[in-house]
């Protein structure tokens, strides 16, 4: 167990017109987590904070950006307050030249829109004429405009289902004319032509047929032959115009992407400096700003804002403000991947211990017992040390630890890749008897041990909260209720009576139950009013008598169901080892029925398809095993994340 960083209360002052700079000197110590300024007495509060003047120039910004798909870079300066101050003295220069970008871009995306709509006419139209281009029945070679310019007769292109157009005989007998030119999956594709006069009627027809209407557009002109040559003429001409206004575009933005990308990097800073603004008060012509600082990072903090001219408090928080404070977590190298479970679950208040070097230690632990095997934890620790190394990922940082931790269970059990009798001679060589050990020839050693463990892990997390309760001062929290000393006593001493009748050795008499047992158990039932009375509050029960019996019978009745069932589900440890190794096992059997030629590859799958589903599982279920029924005892969360203040250069402002 750890405690977390230290945090020291920053208190910083100066003369209102320095705000941003202050903010600025605060961004870039990274160390620095702002609150939101109190009104002390006899000040009178003036907002630090208006409308932001940078919005404006932000959203144009990410307008460009959205058109032109330009990814700004962050560029800095040594002197990043010369250059800002300098920024906002060409202000309006700098937004003027901004919105020729930006009406220069919208006008080549509006071109590159406007071409790529056409595009998609021409090429629909010419997925549409295709089915005029004749098949064994007949060809169409007439001029669409010869067609459409009747004046007598009404004409419709389109498609039929398949089996409405089975149906068309039944109108042989009206002023209609059918003439299919192609087909595809469920449809055929018709000219209709009826009589001016028989329009409404045609119409009627057609829908009862599920007739599904083709526009032909008016530009096209000619024969099937010569519109489908003009349209392909189209189409390419359109890729050509869409391709050169996309290099327009391209060398445009080349040209002006050290501008908009310097613009963007002091915009972006200038803006967000003044978000913070909500949390400075103004007052008298001079801003006060609060905060947290990890104690380590006293100095560096300090000194800048001191050869700034500002003043500069740091000091140790009083009790209200530990309750307040943001949490950092303080752990080893070891242990520091798995701070990601911790988050996971919540981070521990400022006075709480943080949790993370021994769920570090426990999971790990876990995790090697249930999945160990030599060959396919080096093959983990492997896959580890590659994602680490490629993406910086926690999970590949997690997976080396438990990769070591698989490859030495392995090697207590003998098995790699599955292999059991692979380790024998060497540890035969080494007189030792023994090693390795067996788990399927084992099964009893192997559930009673897992219950082992998790009675010692669950000893070892009420420990935990007992002291946890004394640091705090909780003393009801450590002395008086289940994960207390009385639910301690209460636990060891049943387990010890159980185990000892097991055995068959005699324990358990009279002045053991009511001291050990009954009297633990009594305490926990009276673990509020006991708690009222050494916090100077008199023994205390609040609402009726009744309802306070009622409810801590039921409390107790919880409590024991608790201790049972948390000390049973560690069983599902020494289950995981069994079917590890049975499912290898079978892996091996399949392999034996593969002969020769498939043996490896059966072996190779096998091992890959166990590493997958049982790594997996093994690590949800020590996840499980951890959150459940060990932070559930003594780990509450609800701590507050240290945040420094930043500048978030990845956020855009729509």
């Amino acid at each position: 167990m750890s405690s977390v960083e230290k945090m020291l209360k920053a208190e910083i002052s100066g003369d209102a017109a320095m705000i941003d700079m202050a903010l600025g000197l605060a961004s870039d110590s990274g160390c620095f987590h702002i609150e939101n300024t109190p009104l002390k007495r006899g000040m009178q509060n003036k907002n630090a904070k208006w409308d932001n003047p940078y919005m404006g120039q932000m959203k144009m910004l990410s307008e460009i950006s959205a058109l032109s798909g330009v990814k700004y870079d962050s560029v800095h300066s040594e002197d990043e307050t010369a250059v800002m101050t300098q920024l906002w003295m060409r202000l309006n220069d700098v937004s003027n030249e901004m919105e020729q970008v930006r009406d220069r871009v919208s006008e080549i995306s509006s071109q590159i829109q406007e071409t790529e709509g056409e595009l998609a006419i021409h090429t629909a139209t010419l997925e549409q004429l295709s089915h005029l281009t004749g098949n064994e029945e007949q060809s169409f070679d007439v001029d669409f405009s010869e067609i459409f310019s009747c004046q007598n007769m009404k004409v419709r292109y389109g498609r039929f289902p398949s089996d409405s157009y089975e149906r068309l005989p039944y109108y042989e007998d009206r002023d209609v004319c059918f003439l299919k030119f192609g087909e595809d999956e469920g449809y055929k594709y018709c000219f209709v032509f009826a009589p001016v006069d028989e329009s409404e009627e045609l119409d009627e027809i057609l829908t009862s047929l599920y007739f599904e209407r083709i526009h032909i557009p008016d530009f096209i002109h000619g024969n099937v032959s010569e519109a489908r040559t003009e349209l392909q003429q189209d189409i390419e001409k359109d890729k050509a115009n869409i391709e050169k206004s996309r290099k327009a575009m391209e060398e445009y933005i080349g040209e002006k992407k050290e501008f908009l990308s310097g613009c963007f990097t002091r915009l972006k800073t200038m803006y967000d400096l003044y978000e913070l603004r909500e949390n400075v008060l103004v007052t008298s012509g001079r801003f006060y700003m609060t905060g947290y600082v990890p104690e380590g990072s006293k100095k560096g903090f300090e000194d800048p804002f001191v050869d700034a001219g500002f003043d500069v408090e740091l000091r140790e928080l009083n009790k209200k403000e530990e309750s307040d404070a943001p949490v950092k977590l303080k752990t080893s190298r070891f242990a520091q991947p798995f701070s990601m479970f911790v988050e996971l679950y919540g981070l521990p208040g400022y006075t709480d211990t943080d949790p993370t070097n021994l769920l570090a230690i426990t999971y790990t632990l876990l995790f090697g017992i249930m999945f160990g095997d030599l060959g396919q934890g080096f093959v983990l620790m492997l896959v580890g040390f590659f994602l680490a190394r490629k993406s910086g990922s926690t999970l590949g940082r997690i997976m080396k630890r438990l990769g070591v931790s698989s490859m030495i269970f392995g090697t207590l059990y003998g098995s790699v890749f599955g292999l059991e009798e692979l380790l024998d001679p060497v540890y035969e060589s080494l007189g030792i008897t023994f090693l390795p050990f067996k788990t399927i020839a084992n099964i009893n050693t192997v559930l009673y041990s897992a219950i082992g463990i998790g009675v010692a892990l669950i000893v070892i997390a009420i420990i935990v909260n007992m002291i946890q309760g004394f640091r705090t001062h909780d003393f009801a929290r450590a002395l008086f209720t289940n994960n207390g000393l009385a639910g301690l006593v209460f636990y060891v001493s049943l387990l010890l009576m159980l185990i000892g009748g097991t055995v068959g050795i005699k324990a358990g008499g009279p002045v053991y139950v009511l001291c050990l047992i009954i009297l633990p158990l009594v305490i926990m039932f009276i673990h509020e009013p006991l708690g009222e009375l050494i916090s100077g509050g008199g023994f205390k029960i609040h609402g009726t008598v009744g309802d306070f019996i009622a409810t801590n019978f039921f409390e107790c009745f919880e409590y024991l169901l608790g201790y049972a069932t948390n000390t049973l589900s560690f069983v599902r440890v020494g289950g995981f080892v069994l079917s590890h190794a049975g499912m290898m096992s079978v892996v091996l059997a399949l392999s034996e029925m593969a002969g020769k030629g498939g043996s490896i590859i059966v072996m190779i799958l096998g091992n890959i398809f166990v590493m997958g589903l049982e790594g997996l599982l093994s690590g949800i279920q020590v996840l499980r095993l951890e959150f459940y029924e060990m932070f559930s005892r003594y780990y509450t969360g609800g701590g507050k994340p240290f945040k420094p203040v930043s500048i978030n250069f990845d956020e855009m402002i729509e």
